[in-house]
C-alpha cells in the first residue's frame, strides 16, 4: 500500500488472520530470485491487463535489522521512511518504487508472494490509469450486522465463481441482495466500501490475474481468498482483498473490455449487475439460508459479545484517558489486521505503527486510536521524558520544531499543539 490519505495499511495483498513469524535480515540472494520471478510475470503480462506495464523498481526491507534489497541500484541518499514497515509504493530518487516488508515476502507461499508483489506494482501505475481514490475506513464492518451480510455476500460470490451460467446468475443476485441489505443498514458507508474496492480490490484482482498461470488458477486463487477472508479478525480494511478478485473475475466472464471502460467512480458490483442484466434477489433473509446464514449469525453473535468486552476495555484505555492527543494529517503506516472499531471514536490499530507530519513523529506497537475522520490520533497514558519527547506503553512521540506537548483539558492528558510565538 501507499500513502493514501492520512495513513497506510501494511496488509498488502496478503489476507491473513494471524501474526507472521519473524524472519531474519533480508537475504540478498533470495530477494534477487523473488525480483526475477515477478519481473518475468510483468514481462509476460506485457501491459495486456491494463494497457500499461506493471513493471517497476522494487525494494524489500526489514525494519528490525535495517537491511534491504533492491531490484536495481538504489538511489543515493536516505531510504524512504516506510521501507521495511509497509507494503506500499514509495517515492525514491524521483521514481515510484514498490516497497515490501521482508517478513511478508519470505513467509508467503510462492503464489501469494507474487500476488503481493504485483498488487503493489499495480498501485504504482494506478494513478496514471485514473483509478487512484482515497480508501476510507469501513468501520461498520467490525460490527455484527456488517460482518454478517458481508460473509453472506462472500459465500454467494464463491458459488457464483463455480456454478454454471444459470446458477451463477442466481448466486450473483443473492450476493447483490446481501450487499444491498448491508448498505440499507449503513447508507453512509456505501461510498467507503465502493472506494476501497476500487483502490484495493483492483490491486488484489491484478495480483491474482497476473500471478496465475491460467484462468482456472486465477479462479481457484480468488476462491481461496474468499474462504480465508471469513477467518480474519477484522474486515475493516481488508474486505476488498477478497471482494475485488471475485467481482473482477465475474466481469471478465460477462463484460469483455471492462477494464478499459472502468472509471474511479464505478462500483464493481453494479458493473456485474448490469453486465449480467440481473437484479438483487427480493428476499435476502430467505436467501441467507442457502449459505449457512444461521451458522454465520451464531458465530457473529458470539464474536459480538467478545467485541463489546474488548471495546469497553479499549475505551477505558484510549477514550476515557489519560491519553496523548496527536493531530491528524501527515503520513502513517499501520497493520490493519486485528483492528478494533470503537463506535463514535475511531479505529484502534495494533502492531507496528509509524506516523510523521509537521507536528513530529510517532512510533508505536501496542495500539493507536485513529479518529474516524482522521483528524487525530491517540495513545494511552503518556509519561513525560523531556520538553520535546513523550513515551508510554509501547510508543514514543517526538515533537517537531515549532510544536510542543502541553497538558490537556483533562487531568493526566497531554496534547500536541503549535508553539505560540
Amino acid at each position: 500500500m501507499r500513502i493514501r490519505t492520512w495513513w497506510l495499511a501494511i496488509v498488502g495483498c496478503v489476507v491473513l488472520g494471524h501474526a507472521l513469524p519473524a524472519a531474519a535480515q533480508v537475504d540478498q540472494q533470495r530477494a534477487q530470485a523473488y525480483f526475477k520471478e515477478v519481473q518475468a510475470l510483468c514481462d509476460r503480462d506485457g501491459g495486456r491487463l491494463w494497457g500499461v506495464s506493471l513493471c517497476g523498481p522494487m525494494v524489500i526491507g526489514d525494519l528490525r535489522t535495517q537491511t534491504f534489497a533492491t531490484s536495481q541500484p538504489a538511489p543515493e541518499g536516505a531510504r524512504p521512511l516506510f521501507v521495511g514497515l509497509a507494503n506500499a509504493p514509495v517515492q525514491w530518487g524521483g521514481a515510484t518504487w514498490a516497497a515490501y516488508v521482508w517478513d511478508f515476502v519470505v513467509n508467503a507461499t510462492p503464489t501469494r508472494r507474487n500476488e503481493l508483489f504485483l498488487h503493489e506494482l499495480f498501485h504504482g501505475v494506478q494513478p496514471q490509469l485514473g483509478l487512484s481514490v482515497p480508501a476510507l475506513t469501513s468501520e461498520h464492518l467490525d460490527g455484527l450486522d456488517g460482518r454478517y451480510w458481508l460473509r453472506l455476500e462472500w459465500r454467494a460470490l464463491e458459488r457464483a465463481l463455480q456454478d454454471s451460467e444459470a446458477q451463477r446468475d442466481r448466486a450473483v443476485r443473492e450476493a447483490l441482495a446481501f450487499r444491498q441489505a448491508r448498505h440499507t443498514l449503513y447508507p453512509a458507508s456505501v461510498e467507503s466500501e465502493r472506494a476501497t474496492e476500487i483502490m484495493e480490490g483492483l490491486a488484489s484482482y491484478t495480483g491474482t490475474m497476473v500471478a496465475a498461470q491460467s484462468a482456472s488458477e486465477a479462479i481457484a486463487s480468488a476462491l481461496e481468498r474468499l474462504a480465508a477472508a471469513e477467518a480474519q479478525e477484522s474486515f475493516v480494511r481488508t474486505f476488498a482483498y477478497a471482494s475485488g478478485p471475485a467481482y473482477g473475475l465475474l466481469l471478465d466472464a460477462s463484460s469483455p473490455g471492462w477494464r478499459r471502460r472502468l472509471r474511479s467512480t464505478d462500483d464493481l458490483a453494479t458493473l456485474v449487475m448490469r453486465a449480467l442484466d440481473v437484479q438483487p434477489a427480493t428476499d435476502a433473509t430467505a436467501s441467507a439460508a442457502r449459505y449457512g446464514g444461521a451458522e454465520i449469525l451464531g458465530s457473529e453473535q458470539r464474536r459480538e459479545q467478545q467485541r463489546q468486552e474488548r471495546v469497553a476495555e479499549l475505551s477505558r484505555r484510549f477514550v476515557d484517558g489519560p491519553v496523548l492527543l496527536i493531530p491528524g494529517g501527515g503520513s502513517a503506516s499501520s497493520d490493519s489486521r486485528g483492528a478494533v472499531v470503537i463506535p463514535g471514536n475511531g479505529t484502534v490499530y495494533f502492531g507496528a505503527y509509524r506516523a510523521s507530519g509537521n507536528w513530529g513523529t510517532l512510533d508505536a506497537d501496542k495500539g493507536v486510536l485513529v479518529a474516524s475522520n482522521g483528524d487525530s490520533r491517540r495513545v494511552s497514558a503518556p509519561v513525560r521524558r523531556d520538553d520535546g519527547t513523550l513515551s508510554g506503553d509501547g510508543w514514543t512521540f517526538k515533537a517537531a520544531t515549532g510544536w510542543v506537548v502541553r497538558e490537556g483539558a483533562r487531568r493526566g492528558d497531554y496534547e500536541v499543539v503549535r508553539e505560540r510565538p
